[in-house]
């Protein structure tokens, strides 16, 4: 089960850091990633992070974003700095294992006022 946070209003430019925890037992297998919906869109990948601290991020969001995970706390991180209007979507916490063990949060609302 996957538990995301963080979401909020912020004005344009600003920051926010998400936190997403997820299952002790689990929380070191897979790839751990953030993606988000903005009104009338389809979901879409904003960044991951593998066991090995290897981190993907979408080119909307590079430069700006940064993904992080604390296994002592199994919960993932993801900062996001100089953020815009556009950036405004629910923000979804996932955790791919395999095809049938694909598990997602219930999502966290982020908004940026211009």
């Amino acid at each position: 089960q996957l538990q995301a946070s963080g979401g909020g209003l912020v004005q344009a430019g600003g920051s926010l850091r998400l936190s997403c925890a997820a299952s002790r037992t689990i929380f070191s297998l897979g790839v751990m990633g953030w993606y988000r919906q903005a009104p009338g869109k389809q979901r879409e990948f904003v960044a991951s992070i593998t066991s090995g601290d290897n981190s993907n991020y979408a080119d909307s969001v590079k430069g700006r974003f940064s993904i992080s995970r604390d296994n002592a706390k199994n919960t993932v991180y993801l900062r996001m700095n100089s953020l815009k209007p556009e950036d405004t979507a629910v923000y979804y916490c996932n955790q791919f294992i395999t095809r049938s063990a694909d598990y997602w949060g219930q999502g966290t609302l982020v908004t940026v006022s211009s």
